[in-house]
């Protein structure tokens, strides 16, 4: 995943596209610093795909949460950029999962953990953040794990 970021930046700046090359640096030096972290933490193995489509995520809601005030604030400009941002990072994001099989990988989880109560709600959580990392909301996935499970 790292290379195709890599790659894109390249095409970017051969092409002059400046607000798609400031996106991709920021998004490489938020895996740097992930990756200086897990350096100094235990590992130094780098920074996995998973964990990039985590970072990558994670960017997407700030940025949606950035948008969103700057819409209220009346704003407009600073929450287009933030959107052609969002549409920049969404490229390296792998497909995310629809209703239907975001709820079948729920009652997956919820069945290969023996999940009973709210309270195994974490060992469900845990084990679709792994699976799925990138790939669904987790916010709506916990709210559909809880009414599952309560």
């Amino acid at each position: 995943m790292r290379q195709r970021i890599q790659n894109a930046m390249k095409a970017a700046m051969r092409s002059g596209d400046s607000q798609r090359l400031s996106t991709l640096r920021l998004i490489l030096a938020a895996i740097k610093d992930r990756e200086i972290a897990a350096r100094s933490s235990e590992s130094a193995d780098g920074v996995s795909d998973a964990e990039i489509a985590a970072i990558l995520s994670k960017m997407v809601r700030q940025r949606q949460e950035s948008a969103r005030l700057y819409e209220e604030a009346g704003r407009l400009e600073l929450a287009e950029q933030e959107r052609a941002e969002i549409a920049t990072i969404e490229e390296f994001l792998p497909r995310q999962l629809s209703e239907e099989e975001m709820r079948a990988a729920i009652t997956r989880a919820i069945e290969e953990t023996g999940a009973r109560s709210v309270r195994d709600m974490g060992k469900v959580m845990g084990v679709l953040r792994t699976r799925y990392a990138g790939q669904m909301d987790f916010g709506k996935a916990g709210e559909q794990v809880k009414a599952a499970l309560g």
